[in-house]
């Protein structure tokens, strides 16, 4: 098995832990669905394209944090992970902030993914454009996010709250796009030498 396979293979194997462990008893079965359902649909799609297009190790770290953020906010819903209480109680916060590092880590995590692809597949250089493309990839993903929470809280009405998760903050769908973007910036910034260099080392 190659070095991208063998990391691919313990990213699935933390992965099936994690829902293991996070779906033996959530808070409520229904939102653990929804808020999994990422992580079970891009788990067939990183092995169906492992030999087309095998990610840096970089992207795959991040893709599997991302997937054990999920996988957390399911098991407790967001507006009730334990990390997110000390948080709040420690900053002196009126809610609970885990929803807001989810949503940071949908700006983050994505930025690397579509900047390897806009570089190996898309042939963009670095540069202007190539951040501007990321980052609106990025909003995208996150318009997208809210469109599927709108839609969610229109047919399940009241039973849409945990997976909504806005603990009752009218902002909070502005929060959240804020909170991508400010993640994918973040990204962009910090990262952007590592992964050339591993995108370079393939």
């Amino acid at each position: 098995m190659t070095g991208s396979g063998m990391r691919l293979a313990l990213l699935s194997a933390v992965w099936v832990v994690g829902l293991i462990t996070s779906g033996t008893q959530p808070f409520d079965r229904a939102t653990w669905w929804m808020e999994v359902a990422p992580v079970l649909v891009a788990l067939p799609l990183l092995w169906g394209l492992r030999h087309r297009f095998p990610l840096t190790g970089l992207a795959l770290a991040l893709i599997g944090i991302h997937g054990l953020i999920l996988m957390l906010g399911g098991a407790y819903s967001y507006a009730r992970v334990p990390a997110g209480d000390w948080v709040r109680d420690w900053l002196h916060l009126a809610r609970n902030p885990y929803d807001r590092l989810g949503h940071f880590a949908q700006g983050f995590v994505p930025a690397i993914v579509f900047r390897e692809a806009l570089i190996r597949r898309g042939g963009l250089a670095r540069g202007a454009l190539l951040t501007v493309l990321v980052i609106a990839c990025c909003l995208a993903v996150s318009a997208a996010y809210e469109l599927v929470e709108f839609g969610a809280a229109m047919a399940l009405g009241q039973g849409a709250d945990e997976f909504l998760g806005t603990q009752g903050d009218p902002w909070d769908t502005q929060w959240d796009m804020l909170m991508c973007l400010i993640g994918a910036v973040t990204a962009v910034v910090t990262l952007s030498r590592v992964h050339d260099r591993q995108i370079a080392g393939r």
